[in-house]
């Protein structure tokens, strides 16, 4: 996903001993020693209240763009897209259409048990950038990319059993590095910064997702198209400069 979206990026493959959170998150620690500016994490768990000292562990690197899938099961807030470190990305559903952009998007839901993730964070802390006032913690997702398996990534494969020519893909763990790449190519963040509130500076600049939904909850814009508000700007980046770097701001 990441080379489709920029073909020029030098990608280093880091991989976890286990699934266990401690080292997946060494990984992510790995990469950056490594000298990576942008991660991405293309997998998600429930939220314990553990959460914040995994932030502190693995996930908090000041000028480091760090993004993580929001989830593939519908609504619930996942770990570590709840992190306030990093860029929780959802997913959109592509339709064709005869505006000038040659499609609309709504909010990928397949089944009840299929769809991308959001929802309020039940331990992680608010950030400062983000401003809406239904959740009293961490809102999950920020951004957005395509993620419905439908209308996916077209990617050749020929590698085991599954390798039988071109297929499409989709999911979170398809986004989260469509939005990595896009930081990747607005240039590296400054020193300092933590570029999951970037997208919160632009939000004129992004497309909003005002249809669907990814579930049934108690506040409607946890799960509805109407959490892609200008408070929670869960919109469609349409170019790198809605990801530019900013002046760093303290958290």
């Amino acid at each position: 996903m990441a080379s489709a979206i920029c073909p020029n990026c030098h990608i280093t493959l880091v991989e976890a001993k286990s699934a266990t959170m401690a080292n997946l998150g060494t990984a992510v620690n790995e990469a950056v020693s490594l000298g990576a500016k942008y991660v991405s994490n293309s997998y998600g768990g429930g939220e314990s209240s553990s959460d914040a000292t995994y932030d502190s562990s693995y996930f908090n690197h000041p000028g480091v763009a760090i993004t993580v899938s929001a989830g593939d099961e519908g609504y619930g807030a996942e770990y570590p897209a709840a992190s306030k470190y990093v860029t929780a990305v959802g997913g959109t559903k592509l339709s064709a259409s005869s505006t000038t952009r040659g499609w609309t998007e709504s909010v990928w839901r397949t089944s009840s048990t299929e769809g991308t993730g959001s929802g309020c964070s039940a331990y992680d802390a608010k950030p400062a950038w983000q401003t809406d006032t239904g959740c009293a913690k961490r809102m999950i997702a920020d951004v957005s990319a395509v993620a419905d398996p439908a209308t996916g990534v077209s990617v050749y494969d020929t590698y085991g059993p599954d390798g039988q020519g071109w297929a499409t893909y989709g999911g979170t763990s398809a986004s989260a590095p469509i939005i990595a790449s896009v930081y990747a190519l607005a240039g590296t963040p400054s020193s300092g910064s933590y570029p999951a509130q970037f997208p919160y500076a632009h939000t004129s600049a992004l497309n909003d997702v005002t249809s669907g939904t990814n579930g049934t909850c108690a506040t409607s814009y946890f799960c509805t198209a109407r959490r892609v508000t200008t408070a929670r700007p869960a919109g469609h980046p349409g170019g790198t400069r809605r990801l530019h770097r900013l002046t760093p701001r303290p958290q």
